[in-house]
């Protein structure tokens, strides 16, 4: 069958696939593909999130420029990617120590266990990851820790995740940000959706004194997408290159593919 998701009014991406599981939760709609393409491929609402073949453009370019930034990470949060990508990614990097991935949906979860071990590599079995079922807001609201970094690994602002792009939740954030530590998360494309990048920009500059937009062709997404760093003290644009290619080397950072 044609998948077909749209950008905007006028434009939009579509894969051939074949239907290998459907799962209708209290939340919503998750499928997972088939296809010559992309590999497997899930999907959330009739929206593509991630796939075996092209995952490392999405989850690399969240993690990787603020965690190189730092100058020894230990503690992260990850608010959704219950794909478990982006949690592979951050335990890359050795000084950290413990992560806490905070998903909504256990469906996604289950379904990435189940069919997607190409994106997250068995990254729910380490030790340093702590998975808690829940709303990240909530968890945002309760916790005690202070972390150097917060990814925001989020379906689009519509749905359960409207609440998680307002300014009451950046800077629930940043309260809970280490005096070092980053808040990243995607903005959406700048083509097809300029007004939503522009105004989560908007909202960032606000609390944060650094906000460091950047972009990345996403193949499963059919566009140019945007990410930002946003910190008091951290910008990924400050560290030479020649520093960035030192800390990968002496961090012995294994299989990166496009960052």
């Amino acid at each position: 069958m044609r998948l077909d998701e749209p950008l905007n009014a006028g434009s939009g991406v579509y894969f051939d696939g074949t239907l290998v599981e459907s799962l209708q939760t209290p939340y919503q709609l998750i499928e997972v593909f088939d296809t010559a393409a992309l590999g497997k491929l899930m999907r959330i609402d009739g929206a593509n999130m991630t796939s075996e073949r092209d995952e490392y453009f999405y989850h690399e370019s969240l993690v990787h420029p603020a965690l190189i930034s730092h100058a020894a990470p230990r503690k992260v949060l990850i608010i959704g990617g219950g794909d478990g990508g982006s949690a592979e990614e951050v335990l890359k990097h050795p000084s950290v120590e413990h992560v806490v991935l905070v998903e909504l949906d256990d469906g996604v979860v289950r379904i990435a266990k189940k069919y997607l071990g190409a994106v997250h590599r068995g990254v729910f079995a380490n030790p340093k990851l702590e998975l808690q079922i829940g709303d990240g807001l909530a968890f945002i609201q309760t916790t005690t820790v202070r972390f150097d970094l917060i990814a925001l690994d989020l379906t689009d602002p519509v749905g359960p995740a409207a609440a998680l792009y307002t300014p009451a939740f950046f800077a629930e954030c940043k309260h809970a940000l280490a005096s070092a530590g980053a808040l990243v998360l995607h903005l959406g494309s700048p083509f097809s959706h300029p007004d939503r990048v522009a105004g989560s920009l908007a909202k960032l500059r606000l609390m944060f004194a650094k906000v460091t937009p950047y972009f990345v062709h996403i193949p499963l997404y059919g566009a140019t997408w945007g990410f930002v760093v946003a910190s008091d003290s951290l910008d990924p644009r400050g560290l030479a290159i020649a520093e960035v290619e030192r800390r990968l080397i002496d961090r012995a950072v294994p299989a990166l593919q496009f960052y």
